[in-house]
């Protein structure tokens, strides 16, 4: 004797609209979501404090683009760098050496010319890029460049999330964004 399978009954569609109103669904915080400068700074922090991300030999004296005239004067600028090319990975992936060198680039002071566009450094996105890849934070896309991955996503997204709760402490109307009360 075989007992007959019960299948539970699927849901009407008003049924399933009513608990989708009832039901509370906190939002998912992501790097849209908070000031990109809190964001920067608080993956430079968790970079250094891997120690994975090592400035190359030439970091301290290598220009960020043919725009500026010295190297930077900052110690930690390389982290900083690698920061930022991670985030902005995140928001305009794939994306390759050149979009980004174009990305970090400025604007060119010629004298009595006028001002003019120009790239940033492109070894420096290649290296930056390289070194986030070698963490698992980035892959290669075949001929697009390189996007983020989903290691590097959850890294993103749990720091936007962090830095918006304490927002919220301070600023009580970001709880809702924060998912709170």
């Amino acid at each position: 004797m075989t007992i007959p399978s019960v299948r539970a009954r699927k849901p009407s569609n008003t049924t399933s609209i009513y608990e989708a109103r009832t039901r509370r669904v906190f939002p998912m915080t992501t790097a849209y979501d908070v000031p990109p400068v809190l964001l920067i700074e608080r993956i430079k922090e968790k970079l250094q404090a891997e120690g994975k991300i090592k400035p190359p030999e030439w970091a301290a004296f290598a220009r960020t683009g043919v725009n500026t005239e010295k190297a930077p004067v900052q110690k930690d600028w390389w982290y900083r760098r690698v920061a930022a090319v991670l985030r902005k990975v995140y928001l305009h992936g794939p994306v390759g050496t050149s979009r980004l060198a174009a990305e970090f680039g400025g604007r060119r002071d010629d004298g009595a010319a006028p001002y003019h566009p120009r790239r940033g450094s492109r070894s420096v996105a290649r290296e930056a890029m390289q070194q986030l890849e070698a963490m698992g934070l980035l892959t290669k896309t075949d001929k697009k460049g390189r996007s983020i991955s989903a290691q590097g996503r959850k890294l993103l997204d749990s720091l936007a999330h962090d830095i918006l709760m304490e927002l919220a402490k301070t600023n009580p109307e970001l709880t809702k964004y924060a998912g709170g009360p």
